[in-house]
């Protein structure tokens, strides 16, 4: 009797330790872990059996992917070492009226199909890594995972073929500054915020191996020492614009994922004073970048951003969504802003937009859907509702999910 007891006990407790580790909530940061967890226990159901379907056959498809690194590009750094990464100002063209074209000159919102190097192989690799780990994480499937491993250590980790851990030649211009680069070019890295969650999500398994998430985490402990001593982040860190947004975000997110939380929580601080209120007017208009010629899409991209922080202050407790100046500048209100011309004609934008209307109105969906989850009674959900036809196979629905 008393055996039997103490096996009913034993099964017991191995039966609660084992719907904890399949309900494990991975540790993200732009992504609810939450709700990821939800979505996976019902990733079957109609709601997201086609988004799930798509991820895997796209899954499929980068298993075959051949890894890339900073050493395939033809273009070399002003340092010489190919290990720097270096890529192009996007808007940035050869100046007609001289020989050589130099030094180039900016087209805003024009980009340069040869302004690539770099820039198009970090995008594959990272892409690829996304794909190949959000797969792992609701399959299982270590085939996944060791596919997006390989890819890492080519990037990150293996000495013949690792970018340094910088960005001194990100977005550097021909012909001007020495062939150095500008603290612009921090934002061809941006998806690292999301990298840097799908490696939380193959915190399981055994092929994308411990040694690899301390790689990972050292290579980002000296990307994030870069970023506090180098000249060129620190323009990024002075910037008026998105791009300064921007580089917070960055640096909140690798701080916590290489242990500063003091670093972090700092950045957190000061981030509505420092960043929210001087950007947002307080009728919501962003004017720095409705100036650019493609204002929405500008208003819209820094929108991110600030959902992003949103979620990473969310995992820590603190709502920064909910911050409001004196005179009345908040997230809400530039979403209220933004949120004005969803749905409606270009006709109707008072700014330049000089491509891709249609798509931003989509992106808008998807900004106050996420926006959605921080404030219920805001009708932002309805709105993006209403308008969104973005294809159920889409992943969004599965990472930022309403569950």
């Amino acid at each position: 009797m008393k055996y039997t007891i103490r096996l009913l006990v034993a099964v017991f407790f191995l039966f609660i330790a084992t719907g904890r580790a399949a309900a494990q909530i991975p540790n993200t940061r732009i992504y609810d872990g939450e709700k990821l967890v939800k979505v996976k226990a019902r990733m079957q159901e109609k709601e997201y059996a086609p988004a799930i379907a798509r991820l895997m056959s796209d899954a499929d498809k980068a298993l075959k992917s051949k890894p890339v690194s900073v050493m395939d590009k033809d273009m070399v750094a002003a340092s010489g070492d190919k290990h720097d990464y270096m890529s192009m100002g996007p808007y940035w063209w050869p100046d007609p009226s001289k020989p050589d074209g130099l030094p180039y000159i900016r087209k805003d919102g024009i980009r340069n199909p040869d302004a690539t190097s770099d820039r198009t192989n970090i995008g594959k690799t990272i892409g690829n890594i996304l794909t190949l780990g959000t797969a792992y994480y609701f399959s299982g499937n270590e085939k996944y995972a060791a596919k997006a491993a390989e890819l890492a250590r080519v990037w990150f980790l293996n000495p013949e073929t690792r970018m340094n851990p910088n960005m001194n030649y990100g977005q550097m211009i021909p012909g001007r500054n020495g062939g150095k680069g500008r603290g612009f070019g921090m934002i061809d890295a941006y998806s690292f915020v999301e990298l840097l969650d799908v490696i939380e999500m193959m915190s399981t398994s055994a092929t994308f191996t411990k040694a690899d998430h301390k790689g990972i985490k050292n290579w980002f402990t000296e990307y994030l020492e870069w970023i506090r001593t180098s000249s060129v982040a620190n323009e990024e860190r002075t910037a008026e614009n998105n791009h300064g947004l921007a580089f917070d975000v960055q640096q909140t997110i690798y701080a916590l994922f290489t242990g500063d939380s003091a670093l972090a929580r700092k950045t957190i601080h000061e981030f509505a004073e420092k960043r929210l209120f001087p950007q947002i007017e307080p009728d919501g208009k962003q004017p720095r970048e409705l100036a650019r010629t493609t204002g929405f899409g500008y208003t819209n991209f820094n929108l991110i951003h600030m959902m992003d922080m949103c979620a990473v202050c969310r995992t820590l407790g603190i709502d920064i969504y909910n911050s409001i100046s004196k005179d009345g500048r908040s997230i809400a209100k530039a979403l209220e802003y933004m949120a004005s011309f969803v749905g409606k004609p270009q006709s109707e934008f008072p700014y330049q937009q000089i491509k891709g209307w249609e798509r931003e109105m989509q992106t808008s969906c998807w900004i106050l859907r996420r926006a959605s989850f921080y404030d219920k009674n805001s009708g932002w959900e309805e709105i993006s509702r209403k308008y969104m036809n973005t294809p159920e196979t889409d992943r969004r629905y599965l990472l930022y999910s309403l569950e």
